[in-house]
């Protein structure tokens, strides 16, 4: 019997990653939007980028951390969703907010920081997209983890990015900030080998026997 190409995990990731997709355009079509539909698009294809990119950064250590073996077979099917995110929310930014007006974007990259960062984050996770394949990690060899490892620099832009996007009220920008600092802290060698250590003492710890009454 022909083994599925697909297990349960990995299918509820690619529905789950899918979800906000169906669901904005769901809103589009019934006109469930808010006042500002341009910025209620915007938003909601940013933070669902955020969101799958912090999850990416997240399946390595879900696996050498806790042994969630799970978390490395949907760790690139859950970056290319972040990208896929990400250049949505840009497109409905140079498209639907700029018209295409290339001048336009020009000065906003100029005058506008969050732009800049934002920008800067999209084109880190272009090439990443693309050499996303085993051919590529072929091609590339050791360059390819070099190449990879700009992830981390992507998800702290993208931070940096929601944070002045918010300008005044940052918490959720805070809070996902540490999520990614605490992500990126648990990279550190000496973090993992010592977070693996204690994962693998604990499961071969005895279990108690039970109290005889």
């Amino acid at each position: 019997m022909k083994r599925p190409k697909f297990t349960k995990f990995q299918l509820f990731v690619h529905l789950a990653a899918l979800l906000p997709l169906a669901l904005l355009v769901w809103d589009i079509v019934q006109g469930n939007l808010s006042v500002n539909p341009i910025q209620d698009i915007t938003f909601r294809t940013g933070k669902a980028a955020l969101v799958l990119l912090v999850l990416t950064l997240a399946a390595t250590p879900a696996n050498t951390i806790f042994g969630f073996r799970q978390a490395i077979k949907v760790r690139r099917a859950l970056g290319l969703y972040a990208f896929l995110y990400a250049g949505i929310h840009f497109l409905i930014f140079i498209g639907l907010d700029y018209g295409f007006n290339f001048r336009l974007l020009w000065l906003e990259l100029v005058e506008k920081r969050y732009v800049l960062v934002g920008s800067a984050a999209l084109l880190i996770l272009i090439p990443l997209a693309v050499t996303s394949t085993k051919g590529w990690q072929r091609r590339l060899g050791k360059r390819w983890k070099t190449l990879h490892k700009w992830i981390y620099l992507a998800g702290i832009l993208v931070i940096v990015h929601y944070a002045w996007v918010q300008k005044a009220d940052i918490r959720q920008p805070l809070l996902w900030g540490g999520i990614v600092a605490l992500l990126l802290v648990a990279r550190i060698p000496a973090v993992r080998r010592a977070a693996v250590r204690f994962r693998q003492s604990k499961s071969k710890s005895p279990s108690r026997a039970p109290v005889q009454g």
